[in-house]
This record gives C-alpha cells, sequence and structure tokens, in this order.
C-alpha cells in the first residue's frame, strides 16, 4: 500500500532505531526465559548416555518418555520411591481449600470495608496491610509455637490455615479496590429491596465480581502451588507439597545424578502454575483494568 492510498491520519510504519531497540530487548528478555525452558525440556527426552556428551542445546536423538514415567512414579526420595505423584496429591489436598477460604473471606473482607464501614474498619485495613509488607520468616516461630498448642501443627488444616492467613490481606485489599468503584447507588437499591449482609454478597457482589474472582484465583493458586517454606515446615511429613518433594528427588543421590528426571519433575512441579497463566492470562489482564489495582 503507497502513501497515496492509506488512510487519512495514519502514518506510515517506519522501522526507526527506538522501534529497534524495542523489537530487540523484546527477543532478549524472550530468550532469556525460554532458553532454560528449551533446555529443560529437551533434557528431559534424552538418555543419560547423550546427556553426558555434553550437548545440552542439541535435540534428542534416542527419544525416551522412560525419565517422565520415572519421575512420576517410581523417583526417589531419601528411602521412598514413589514419584512426585504422591507430592501432587498433597499439593492439590493443601491449594484447593485453601485457595477457597482466603478468596472467599477476602471477598468478605472487602465487600464489609467498602459498604458496610464497621467501626475500626480503617483501622483493621491498615492493620492487614502492614502484615502483608512483613516478611514471613518473622512469623514462623510463633506460628509453630501456636499452631502446637492446638494441635494443628504437622497437620493438613495446620497447612491450609497458615495459607488462608497470609493470603487474607493481599485477597482484602484486591477485593476492596474492586468494590470501592461499583456504585453505591446498586448497595442502597438493594438495601431498600429489603436485602441483607448476605443476600447482597451472594446475589449482587458475587455475580458482579467474575474479573477480580479471577485475578485472585491466580494469584492464590500459583502462590500456594509454588510455596516451599510453610509446606516443608508445617505441612508435616504426610502432607508434605510438590515443591517439597521435588527438592528431595533432585538433592537425593544414589549413584548417578539422573538429570533427565529432575528435568521431568520440574516441568511436572510447573505445569499447573503454567496452564492456569495460559488459559487465565487473559481475564486476568481484564481483572486487573476493571479495578483490581484502583483505590
Amino acid at each position: 500500500m503507497t502513501a497515496e492510498t492509506q488512510p487519512r491520519g495514519r502514518k506510515p510504519r517506519r522501522l526507526t532505531a527506538s522501534r529497534i531497540g524495542i523489537y530487540a530487548f523484546l527477543v532478549f528478555a524472550a530468550a532469556f526465559f525460554l532458553l532454560p525452558f528449551y533446555v529443560m525440556i529437551v533434557t528431559s527426552f534424552k538418555t543419560m548416555p547423550e546427556i553426558q556428551q555434553g550437548n545440552i542445546f542439541g535435540l534428542p536423538t534416542d527419544f525416551t518418555l522412560k525419565p517422565w514415567s520415572t519421575a512420576w512414579a517410581h523417583a526417589c526420595t531419601g528411602v521412598n520411591c514413589e514419584g512426585i505423584r504422591v507430592g501432587v496429591l498433597n499439593s492439590f489436598e493443601i491449594m484447593i481449600p485453601a485457595a477457597t477460604l482466603s478468596i472467599l473471606l477476602g471477598a468478605i473482607n472487602g465487600y464489609a470495608l467498602s459498604f458496610w464501614r464497621p467501626r475500626g474498619g480503617n483501622l483493621i485495613f491498615a492493620v492487614l496491610l502492614l502484615g502483608a509488607f512483613i516478611p514471613y520468616q518473622v512469623y514462623l516461630y510463633p506460628l509453630v509455637r501456636m499452631l502446637s498448642k492446638v494441635s494443628l501443627y504437622n497437620t493438613l488444616p495446620g497447612i491450609i490455615t497458615v495459607h488462608v492467613i497470609f493470603g487474607l490481606p493481599v485477597m482484602t485489599l484486591l477485593f476492596r479496590n474492586y468494590y470501592v468503584a461499583v456504585p453505591v447507588d446498586l448497595f442502597k437499591a438493594a438495601r431498600i429491596d429489603g436485602g441483607g449482609f448476605w443476600t447482597i454478597f451472594f446475589q449482587l457482589m458475587i455475580p458482579m465480581s467474575g474479573p477480580i474472582l479471577v485475578v485472585a484465583a491466580i494469584l492464590q493458586v500459583t502462590g500456594i502451588w509454588n510455596d516451599f517454606l510453610f509446606g516443608l515446615i508445617f505441612a508435616g511429613r504426610d502432607h508434605l507439597p510438590m515443591t517439597v518433594e521435588l527438592n528431595n528427588i533432585v538433592n537425593t543421590t544414589t549413584g548417578t545424578k539422573a538429570y533427565n528426571v529432575n528435568m521431568a519433575a520440574t516441568i511436572l512441579t510447573a505445569l499447573v502454575p503454567l496452564i492456569v497463566y495460559f488459559v487465565s492470562g487473559r481475564w486476568f489482564v481484564r481483572g486487573i483494568a476493571a479495578g483490581a489495582v484502583k483505590g
């Protein structure tokens, strides 16, 4: 299309120095993050003799799925050789109730702080935000002592409780800022129609909260799934999450280190966050634009 035939007001695209610099930066950034992932994938499909040849960037010449089956069902964590599947089930047992409860409680807090304005609500909100900025390591010993007193230390309910507590500040902030942007006239009309606290919340606010619910779900699912520290300290031996199991597999040394099995186990560990981001990425952007970070 020539300059004469282009629509009025649209400037012809030119390859300027700034545009070249932007493209170069984007290509470099993509390569920086994708190259290690590529090495992980190709290594997971190679045999150990091929890996020992040292060509980490080459495609597998002897393609095999055995490292994946070994990582899933037979990799050893100490003397236990049941693979990473045990950690997968434990992670789901922790993530589903913890993410659901923290999102629900955060939504209730944000709704109450935005519309019902309880006495001392601003102080409670400030304390919640203050707690979000204190390093988690500061709370570890007091939490261990407190959970031990109520027989929740090293239990499934205990690790779920910890994730819910630490997820509440961010969830409350997200939902409060989202509900602040909702016209207060809707709330007043619902009150005039006789709606109470829970009726308005479940029948009016929750149906309007689709974008922010997706944002909250992405943050909590990925945060809880990727957690290592809390799972190591509070979950107990019978409920170790996938990240702790992966660490045990990688650091278990009996003979030659199986790099292909380690890479396959690492990819299996990262599958859930990757799927969540790929499936819900556009909803995440939409939720942010709809008011997730407005205040």
